[in-house]
């Protein structure tokens, strides 16, 4: 990183400092409060960061949050530290900095590409001269790769969190950028909580493109409906009890064993051996299964009737079968 000296600390007016990069920087309303808190009881501990600028103006580079708690507080000054530096340099040096400061990842991306559009600078020279390896830039302004000027806008007013843009919003647009804009439509007025949007992400993912439609509409009414058959779920479970449970997973014993029957039926044939790692899956399956028998003798007071519906797969009746595939009472 390239050498920063000082010229001291200044008690700035506020009105002297130059707020350029204050839509790079994330609103955190309750960081500020606490901030605010720790200004009115112990005064401004930590000075912000400036770079002189046009006549007597001061570029700020570090402490926009702070100077948003001097606002709140009512302060028309500043205590300001003076970079002698350039503001490119100046901005390196606050990158550099970021391992002992909580910048979140997509202002270090704002700061990031701004030095390398704005600076001329590439991306192996930011990286050197604020301590950092290519990689940690790259992976950064992936973060800005795919999100549109709407959403950047959004995630700098705070009306949707980064996580939301990264994840779901900026994937989301590259598949339908129709239904991106209108769910950031609704965000705007309707907001989501980070597990909300999560799992109408879920859903939307596993849905008819019919629903999908329906859901950007109204969000918050799939969430309900979701939320209220859980409920229902829950309810049933309740009303059927430990015997309910333990019907529901005879039947999905039941499935999976019947599922596991056609693909095996698949998978063999007589000019081909099964494959050895399926072959050792069943071996090892064999025992609990004989054990889940034995416990069913035990416990149950009477045979379980055989259901005469089921009839014998024509997969399972053609020769080499039984060499290949075990039979079910082998199995069990």
């Amino acid at each position: 990183m390239d050498q920063l000296a000082a010229a001291g600390v200044l008690t700035l007016d506020l009105h002297r400092l130059d707020l350029r990069y204050a839509s790079l920087r994330l609103p955190d309303p309750p960081a500020i409060t606490r901030l605010a808190r720790s200004i009115a009881a112990d005064g401004q501990l930590v000075p912000c960061i400036a770079v002189a600028g046009e006549g007597e103006a001061f570029i700020l580079v570090d402490g926009y949050r702070r100077i948003a708690a001097l606002r709140h507080l009512g302060r028309d000054t500043a205590e300001v530290e003076c970079w002698q530096a350039d503001l490119a340099q100046a901005l390196l040096g606050v990158l550099a900095r970021t391992r002992s400061r909580s910048f979140a990842p997509i202002e270090e991306a704002f700061l990031l590409r701004e030095l390398i559009s704005g600076g001329q600078l590439s991306q192996h020279e930011v990286a050197r001269r604020c301590g950092r390896d290519v990689s940690w830039v790259s992976r950064r302004l992936q973060l800005l790769g795919g999100l549109s000027d709407a959403l950047l806008e959004a995630v700098r007013q705070g009306q949707v969190s980064t996580w939301a843009a990264v994840r779901i919003l900026g994937p989301l647009a590259r598949a339908n950028s129709a239904h991106a804009e209108q769910l950031l439509a609704t965000l705007r007025t309707t907001p989501l909580s980070t597990r909300q949007l999560a799992n109408w992400f879920a859903q939307y993912q596993r849905a008819a493109r019919p629903v999908r439609e329906r859901m950007v509409e109204s969000p918050q009414l799939l969430l309900e409906a979701v939320a209220a058959r859980q409920e229902e779920k829950v309810a049933e479970r309740l009303r059927e009890g430990p015997e309910g449970e333990v019907l529901a997973d005879l039947r999905i014993l039941e499935a999976v064993g019947a599922r596991l029957k056609r693909r095996l039926s698949a998978l063999s044939s007589p000019s081909t051996a099964m494959p050895p790692a399926v072959t050792a899956a069943v071996a090892s399956l064999q025992p609990a299964l004989a054990s889940l028998q034995r416990h069913l003798t035990r416990i149950c007071p009477h045979d379980i009737p055989r259901d005469s519906s089921i009839r014998p797969d024509a997969a399972s009746a053609r020769p080499g079968c039984s060499r290949d595939q075990p039979a079910l009472e082998a199995v069990a």
